[in-house]
């Protein structure tokens, strides 16, 4: 109930007044009474009845959500700018269509910065802190944006805050390809592979749209399983209903009570989970997802920070080794090549533009014992203009994967001809 009418008023807000116009020039107090005035508009017109305690709450959520980010409130409304970067009071860096600049706006000093980050912590709803004796934090907000603070005295560039902003643009495979991020071959491929229930390790730097890759696929999820996802900091944002959020949890003041990745991806195992889909892969609980998948919990999805889809192979091979197996590098290499059957590495590239670049099957040669990863798609980047602007296309192994018996055996069906 409180959501729905907390979505009406901000309909109202937007479409019936000039909030837009002149929130920027209210104070607080004018601001509280602006929206008492239109949750009183609403509730008439909608016969709808609020207690005093709930018309209070709605209140101070919707004048929350406007004065918290203080300067940086423009910058967050601005849906061209996919990234904030504040280097302290008086250097804002934006990045906008891939490309990064300075941004107007500034803070006064440190005690005004550090006043809007205890803002945006309160209204993240997160329960974190961030204090001298405990200098950074990760958190998202409400509608998914993913924030991180450091402050000194690690941080000798002032308070910093790095804001990556969720986009609401992006929820289908048709939004990639209208961003021409993949071509339709592989929107197709990539679709049918999360329906065959493929394990999938999705690879990037920072900010090539890894996590985006992984929201738009896992639309295409049957809403008849159980999905569990498990996250450092909420990223993932899906659209089934029967999804199981966990999220792991730093330790306490005192040093204690910490809940790792690793804990939480055990745990899962006892849900009875359809699908595991881990936010980001980056320590031994490598070894829990690989033998998870291995043991028949098959059509998990994982992110791992790399920078090819052989550097994400290695990673996952070293992340094994450090959880104090007692296996050869060679049964590893062996056994997430059982375990992992696509590699799908995105990239930004020089024209501000994400792609993904490699979309790789891991195949284990018996006869030989050794792990080969082959291409099923890859970006062939042909030249640069002089406006950097990339000129190239993406190409085919016409091979069938390894995995091709998946797509039989789940009656999932590629277009006649894709595969010789």
């Amino acid at each position: 109930m409180a959501d729905i009418i907390k979505r009406k008023v901000q309909e109202h807000l937007i479409s019936k007044t000039d909030f837009l116009s002149v929130k920027d020039k209210l104070n607080e107090d004018q601001l509280r009474v602006f929206v008492l005035n239109a949750i009183n508009e609403v509730c008439k017109k909608e016969e709808m009845i609020l207690t005093e305690d709930e018309r209070v709450l709605l209140i101070r959520e919707l004048v929350s959500a406007v004065i918290s980010f203080g300067p940086l409130r423009p910058l967050m409304e601005d849906n061209s700018i996919s990234e904030i970067m504040v280097n302290g009071p008086r250097k804002i860096y934006i990045q906008r269509k891939g490309h990064i600049g300075l941004a107007d706006a500034r803070f006064d000093d440190d005690r005004h910065l550090l006043h809007t980050i205890q803002k945006i912590l309160a209204i993240s709803g997160s329960g974190r802190r961030v204090d001298e004796s405990s200098p950074y934090v990760d958190f998202s907000l409400s509608d998914g944006s993913r924030v991180n603070i450091i402050l000194p005295p690690v941080s000798l560039s002032g308070p910093v805050i790095t804001i990556r902003k969720f986009s609401s643009e992006i929820s289908k495979i048709e939004d990639l390809l209208d961003r021409q991020m993949l071509n339709k071959q592989m929107a197709e491929f990539l679709v049918a592979s999360i329906k065959a229930k493929l394990n999938i390790v999705f690879c990037g730097a920072t900010g090539t749209g890894k996590t985006t890759t992984l929201n738009v696929l896992s639309r295409y999820i049957s809403e008849d399983e159980r999905v569990i996802t498990i996250e450092d900091t909420a990223e993932l944002q899906l659209l089934q209903e029967h999804v199981v959020k966990l999220q792991s949890k730093p330790t306490n003041i005192e040093g204690k009570g910490a809940i790792s990745i690793r804990d939480l991806f055990i745990n899962s195992l006892r849900m009875r989970p359809d699908r595991i889909i881990i936010g980001e892969v980056r320590g031994s609980e490598a070894l829990d997802l690989i033998q998870a998948i291995t043991s028949g919990h098959t059509g998990s999805l994982a992110i791992v920070h790399a920078d090819s889809p052989q550097d994400c192979f290695n990673r996952m091979v070293t992340m094994i080794l450090i959880s104090g197996i007692q296996l050869s590098v060679d049964e590893i290499r062996k056994q997430i090549a059982s375990a992992v059957d696509l590699f799908v590495h995105t990239e930004l590239f020089l024209d501000g533009k994400r792609r993904i670049t490699h979309i790789t099957d891991t195949r284990y040669l018996a006869g030989e014992n050794k792990v080969v990863l082959e291409d099923v798609f890859h970006f062939r980047q042909q030249s640069i203009e002089s406006d950097n602007r990339i000129i190239g296309d993406w190409v085919m192994n016409k091979k069938k994967p390894s995995f091709y018996e998946k797509f039989v055996k789940r009656n999932v069906k590629l277009p006649d001809g894709f595969f010789e």
